[in-house]
Protein backbone atom coordinates (compact mmCIF):
# COMPACT_ATOMS: atom_id res chain seq x y z
CA UNK A 1 0.00 0.00 0.00
CA UNK A 2 0.99 3.63 -0.83
CA UNK A 3 -0.17 6.39 0.58
CA UNK A 4 -0.06 10.16 -0.32
CA UNK A 5 -0.80 12.15 2.56
CA UNK A 6 -1.98 15.64 2.97
CA UNK A 7 -1.32 17.86 5.93
CA UNK A 8 -2.77 21.15 6.63
CA UNK A 9 -0.33 22.94 9.27
CA UNK A 10 -2.79 25.41 10.62
CA UNK A 11 -5.58 23.22 10.82
CA UNK A 12 -6.96 22.53 14.65
CA UNK A 13 -5.64 26.24 16.24
CA UNK A 14 -2.22 25.60 14.35
CA UNK A 15 -1.77 22.54 16.21
CA UNK A 16 -1.83 20.89 12.91
CA UNK A 17 1.80 20.95 12.08
CA UNK A 18 2.67 19.63 15.25
CA UNK A 19 0.44 16.21 14.38
CA UNK A 20 2.35 16.15 10.72
CA UNK A 21 5.27 14.34 12.06
CA UNK A 22 3.63 11.95 14.59
CA UNK A 23 1.50 10.90 12.21
CA UNK A 24 4.07 10.12 9.67
CA UNK A 25 5.64 8.26 12.54
CA UNK A 26 2.66 6.14 12.64
CA UNK A 27 2.76 5.61 9.17
CA UNK A 28 6.29 3.95 9.78
CA UNK A 29 5.15 1.94 12.49
CA UNK A 30 2.57 0.49 10.67
CA UNK A 31 5.02 -0.07 6.88
CA UNK A 32 2.95 2.23 4.97
CA UNK A 33 4.56 3.31 2.17
CA UNK A 34 3.68 7.17 2.05
CA UNK A 35 4.51 10.43 0.53
CA UNK A 36 3.97 13.40 2.57
CA UNK A 37 3.15 17.20 1.69
CA UNK A 38 2.06 20.08 3.82
CA UNK A 39 -0.61 22.91 2.42
CA UNK A 40 1.37 26.21 2.39
CA UNK A 41 -1.92 28.73 1.94
CA UNK A 42 -5.34 28.55 1.30
CA UNK A 43 -6.68 26.50 -1.23
CA UNK A 44 -3.03 25.07 -1.92
CA UNK A 45 -4.84 21.19 -0.97
CA UNK A 46 -7.42 21.92 -4.13
CA UNK A 47 -3.94 22.64 -5.81
CA UNK A 48 -1.97 19.84 -5.03
CA UNK A 49 -5.09 16.72 -5.19
CA UNK A 50 -5.90 18.51 -8.68
CA UNK A 51 -2.62 17.64 -9.85
CA UNK A 52 -1.69 14.79 -8.14
CA UNK A 53 -1.32 11.10 -10.34
CA UNK A 54 -4.00 8.99 -8.86
CA UNK A 55 -2.21 6.01 -10.75
CA UNK A 56 0.46 6.34 -8.28
CA UNK A 57 -1.02 5.57 -4.89
CA UNK A 58 -3.37 3.62 -3.47
CA UNK A 59 -4.98 6.26 -1.46
CA UNK A 60 -4.98 9.69 -0.07
CA UNK A 61 -5.15 10.58 3.56
CA UNK A 62 -5.42 14.37 4.62
CA UNK A 63 -5.15 15.58 8.21
CA UNK A 64 -6.82 18.63 9.22
CA UNK A 65 -10.57 19.90 9.22
CA UNK A 66 -13.57 20.07 7.36
CA UNK A 67 -12.09 22.68 5.38
CA UNK A 68 -9.04 20.91 4.67
CA UNK A 69 -11.34 18.18 3.68
CA UNK A 70 -13.10 20.68 1.60
CA UNK A 71 -9.77 21.73 -0.12
CA UNK A 72 -9.38 18.31 -1.32
CA UNK A 73 -12.84 16.92 -2.17
CA UNK A 74 -12.85 19.48 -4.84
CA UNK A 75 -9.32 18.70 -5.76
CA UNK A 76 -10.10 15.38 -6.34
CA UNK A 77 -13.04 16.26 -8.40
CA UNK A 78 -10.89 18.29 -10.76
CA UNK A 79 -7.99 15.39 -10.98
CA UNK A 80 -8.03 13.99 -14.50
CA UNK A 81 -6.50 10.71 -13.28
CA UNK A 82 -8.75 7.60 -15.35
CA UNK A 83 -8.04 5.66 -11.28
CA UNK A 84 -10.19 6.94 -8.87
CA UNK A 85 -8.66 6.03 -5.03
CA UNK A 86 -10.35 6.46 -1.51
CA UNK A 87 -9.24 9.05 0.60
CA UNK A 88 -8.79 8.75 4.38
CA UNK A 89 -9.50 11.35 6.92
CA UNK A 90 -7.13 12.19 10.01
CA UNK A 91 -9.50 14.28 12.29
CA UNK A 92 -6.73 16.82 13.59
CA UNK A 93 -9.13 19.92 12.81
CA UNK A 94 -11.63 22.28 15.44
CA UNK A 95 -14.58 20.82 13.53
CA UNK A 96 -14.00 16.90 11.79
CA UNK A 97 -17.72 16.94 11.33
CA UNK A 98 -17.66 14.33 8.57
CA UNK A 99 -14.48 12.49 10.56
CA UNK A 100 -17.67 12.18 13.38
CA UNK A 101 -19.77 10.26 11.04
CA UNK A 102 -17.31 7.51 10.30
CA UNK A 103 -17.15 7.87 13.81
CA UNK A 104 -13.41 8.90 13.68
CA UNK A 105 -12.32 11.61 16.55
CA UNK A 106 -9.26 13.65 16.98
CA UNK A 107 -8.48 12.25 20.78
CA UNK A 108 -8.25 8.78 18.99
CA UNK A 109 -6.53 9.86 16.06
CA UNK A 110 -4.52 6.72 15.37
CA UNK A 111 -8.02 4.79 14.37
CA UNK A 112 -8.44 6.47 11.04
CA UNK A 113 -4.86 5.46 10.41
CA UNK A 114 -5.71 1.81 11.61
CA UNK A 115 -8.98 2.34 9.46
CA UNK A 116 -6.58 3.41 6.23
CA UNK A 117 -3.99 0.06 6.79
CA UNK A 118 -6.54 -2.26 7.21
CA UNK A 119 -8.43 -0.83 3.92
CA UNK A 120 -11.87 -1.04 4.36
CA UNK A 121 -14.26 1.54 2.57
CA UNK A 122 -17.41 2.85 2.02
CA UNK A 123 -18.65 5.22 -0.84
CA UNK A 124 -20.42 8.27 0.66
CA UNK A 125 -22.89 10.51 -0.83
CA UNK A 126 -21.31 13.92 -1.91
CA UNK A 127 -22.99 17.80 -2.60
CA UNK A 128 -22.21 19.62 -5.42
CA UNK A 129 -23.11 23.13 -6.21
CA UNK A 130 -23.40 25.46 -8.94
CA UNK A 131 -24.09 29.10 -8.93
CA UNK A 132 -24.00 31.65 -11.57
CA UNK A 133 -20.23 32.47 -11.00
CA UNK A 134 -18.82 29.07 -9.64
CA UNK A 135 -19.33 25.34 -8.39
CA UNK A 136 -18.10 23.38 -5.94
CA UNK A 137 -18.24 20.40 -4.17
CA UNK A 138 -19.11 19.47 -0.36
CA UNK A 139 -18.90 16.92 2.25
CA UNK A 140 -20.18 18.08 5.18
CA UNK A 141 -23.02 21.19 4.85
CA UNK A 142 -23.74 24.22 2.96
CA UNK A 143 -25.35 27.03 5.16
CA UNK A 144 -27.06 30.26 4.34
CA UNK A 145 -28.30 33.36 6.24
CA UNK A 146 -27.86 33.64 9.55
CA UNK A 147 -25.28 30.66 9.98
CA UNK A 148 -23.41 32.14 7.26
CA UNK A 149 -23.43 35.35 9.31
CA UNK A 150 -22.07 34.10 12.27
CA UNK A 151 -19.47 32.29 10.58
CA UNK A 152 -18.53 35.60 8.97
CA UNK A 153 -18.34 37.72 12.08
CA UNK A 154 -16.37 34.79 13.64
CA UNK A 155 -14.02 34.42 11.35
CA UNK A 156 -13.08 38.19 11.79
CA UNK A 157 -12.56 37.56 15.45
CA UNK A 158 -10.40 34.05 14.94
CA UNK A 159 -7.76 35.01 17.30
CA UNK A 160 -10.88 34.44 20.10
CA UNK A 161 -11.06 30.71 19.30
CA UNK A 162 -14.42 29.32 20.39
CA UNK A 163 -15.63 32.72 21.74
CA UNK A 164 -15.81 34.59 18.17
CA UNK A 165 -18.75 32.44 17.60
CA UNK A 166 -20.00 33.16 21.26
CA UNK A 167 -19.41 36.85 19.80
CA UNK A 168 -20.94 36.61 16.46
CA UNK A 169 -24.48 34.64 17.39
CA UNK A 170 -25.03 37.46 19.39
CA UNK A 171 -23.77 40.39 17.33
CA UNK A 172 -25.92 39.10 14.55
CA UNK A 173 -29.46 38.38 16.71
CA UNK A 174 -29.38 42.07 17.16
CA UNK A 175 -28.93 42.85 13.61
CA UNK A 176 -31.50 39.96 13.04
CA UNK A 177 -32.91 40.39 9.84
CA UNK A 178 -35.17 37.97 8.11
CA UNK A 179 -35.26 37.42 4.33
CA UNK A 180 -37.35 36.20 1.24
CA UNK A 181 -36.22 32.62 0.34
CA UNK A 182 -37.53 30.30 -2.85
CA UNK A 183 -36.62 26.94 -3.04
CA UNK A 184 -37.48 23.93 -5.59
CA UNK A 185 -36.64 20.48 -3.62
CA UNK A 186 -37.11 17.58 -5.97
CA UNK A 187 -40.01 19.95 -7.91
CA UNK A 188 -41.95 20.89 -5.39
CA UNK A 189 -41.93 24.70 -4.32
CA UNK A 190 -41.65 26.88 -1.75
CA UNK A 191 -41.74 30.27 -0.01
CA UNK A 192 -40.38 31.49 2.84
CA UNK A 193 -39.37 33.98 5.31
CA UNK A 194 -36.35 32.30 6.82
CA UNK A 195 -33.48 32.90 9.16
CA UNK A 196 -31.20 30.25 7.84
CA UNK A 197 -31.04 27.46 5.73
CA UNK A 198 -28.25 24.40 6.28
CA UNK A 199 -28.23 21.59 3.02
CA UNK A 200 -26.16 18.38 5.18
CA UNK A 201 -25.25 15.64 4.44
CA UNK A 202 -23.77 14.43 7.20
CA UNK A 203 -25.57 15.16 10.42
CA UNK A 204 -23.26 17.41 12.87
CA UNK A 205 -21.85 20.97 11.63
CA UNK A 206 -18.67 22.11 13.55
CA UNK A 207 -17.79 20.43 16.69
CA UNK A 208 -20.88 20.12 18.70
CA UNK A 209 -23.91 21.32 16.31
CA UNK A 210 -26.01 18.22 15.91
CA UNK A 211 -27.49 19.86 13.06
CA UNK A 212 -29.10 17.11 10.81
CA UNK A 213 -29.80 14.21 13.17
CA UNK A 214 -31.49 12.69 10.43
CA UNK A 215 -28.77 12.74 8.00
CA UNK A 216 -27.28 9.03 6.30
CA UNK A 217 -24.09 10.08 4.36
CA UNK A 218 -24.75 6.82 2.12
CA UNK A 219 -28.56 7.19 1.13
CA UNK A 220 -28.03 9.65 -1.76
CA UNK A 221 -29.98 12.47 -0.34
CA UNK A 222 -29.17 15.89 1.49
CA UNK A 223 -30.99 17.08 4.42
CA UNK A 224 -32.54 20.96 4.60
CA UNK A 225 -32.67 21.81 7.66
CA UNK A 226 -34.86 25.27 7.50
CA UNK A 227 -35.72 28.28 10.24
CA UNK A 228 -37.93 30.02 9.58
CA UNK A 229 -39.11 33.88 10.36
CA UNK A 230 -38.67 34.49 14.71
CA UNK A 231 -38.27 36.75 16.87
CA UNK A 232 -34.87 37.58 18.40
CA UNK A 233 -35.81 36.35 22.27
CA UNK A 234 -37.19 33.30 20.13
CA UNK A 235 -33.86 33.02 18.15
CA UNK A 236 -31.99 32.91 21.47
CA UNK A 237 -34.28 30.12 23.30
CA UNK A 238 -34.23 27.75 19.83
CA UNK A 239 -30.37 27.89 19.84
CA UNK A 240 -29.41 25.80 22.34
CA UNK A 241 -31.51 22.73 20.86
CA UNK A 242 -28.66 22.32 18.00
CA UNK A 243 -26.41 20.68 20.80
CA UNK A 244 -29.14 18.23 20.97
CA UNK A 245 -30.88 17.63 17.73
CA UNK A 246 -34.11 18.80 19.52
CA UNK A 247 -34.38 22.14 17.00
CA UNK A 248 -35.44 19.71 14.10
CA UNK A 249 -39.01 19.39 16.47
CA UNK A 250 -39.35 23.36 16.67
CA UNK A 251 -42.97 24.86 15.13
CA UNK A 252 -39.94 27.46 13.41
CA UNK A 253 -38.36 24.67 12.08
CA UNK A 254 -38.76 22.27 8.78
CA UNK A 255 -37.04 19.22 7.30
CA UNK A 256 -37.03 17.80 4.02
CA UNK A 257 -34.90 15.46 2.17
CA UNK A 258 -33.87 15.52 -1.64
CA UNK A 259 -31.82 15.11 -4.53
CA UNK A 260 -31.98 18.45 -6.48
CA UNK A 261 -32.05 21.67 -4.87
CA UNK A 262 -32.97 25.05 -6.05
CA UNK A 263 -32.33 28.51 -3.94
CA UNK A 264 -32.92 31.89 -4.73
CA UNK A 265 -32.72 34.44 -1.57
CA UNK A 266 -33.63 38.42 -1.73
CA UNK A 267 -31.44 39.67 -0.81
CA UNK A 268 -28.64 37.11 -2.18
CA UNK A 269 -26.61 35.53 0.43
CA UNK A 270 -23.29 34.38 0.73
CA UNK A 271 -22.54 30.71 1.04
CA UNK A 272 -20.99 28.55 4.03
CA UNK A 273 -19.76 25.17 2.43
CA UNK A 274 -18.10 23.10 4.67
CA UNK A 275 -17.46 26.04 6.92
CA UNK A 276 -15.61 28.09 4.02
CA UNK A 277 -17.01 31.53 2.81
CA UNK A 278 -17.45 30.34 -0.43
CA UNK A 279 -19.90 32.16 -3.29
CA UNK A 280 -23.04 33.41 -3.47
CA UNK A 281 -27.26 32.42 -4.11
CA UNK A 282 -28.96 31.89 -6.40
CA UNK A 283 -27.70 27.95 -6.47
CA UNK A 284 -28.61 25.00 -7.45
CA UNK A 285 -27.76 21.57 -5.58
CA UNK A 286 -27.15 17.97 -6.90
CA UNK A 287 -26.68 15.07 -4.12
CA UNK A 288 -24.03 12.79 -6.04
CA UNK A 289 -24.90 9.36 -4.79
CA UNK A 290 -22.03 7.28 -3.44
CA UNK A 291 -19.57 9.33 -5.68
CA UNK A 292 -16.49 9.42 -2.84
CA UNK A 293 -14.84 6.06 -1.61
CA UNK A 294 -13.60 6.60 2.15
CA UNK A 295 -11.53 4.67 4.36
CA UNK A 296 -13.32 3.46 7.61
Amino acid sequence: MKIFYLNNPASGNKNGAKYFSLINKEFDKRNIEYESVQTEYAGHGTEIIKHLTFEKYDGIAVSGGDGTLFETINGYFANKSSKRIPVGVIPIGRGNAFARDLDLHPEKWQEAITAIANGKTKKVDVGFCKTPQEQFYFINILGLGFVTDVASTAFKLRALGHFSYILGVLYRTISLKPFSLRMEIDGKKIERENVFAEISNTRYTGKDFFMAPNAVIDDGLLDVILLNKLTRIRLLQCLPKIFTGEHVKLKEVECFKARKIKVVASPPKILTPDGQLIGNTPIEIECLSRKLEVFI
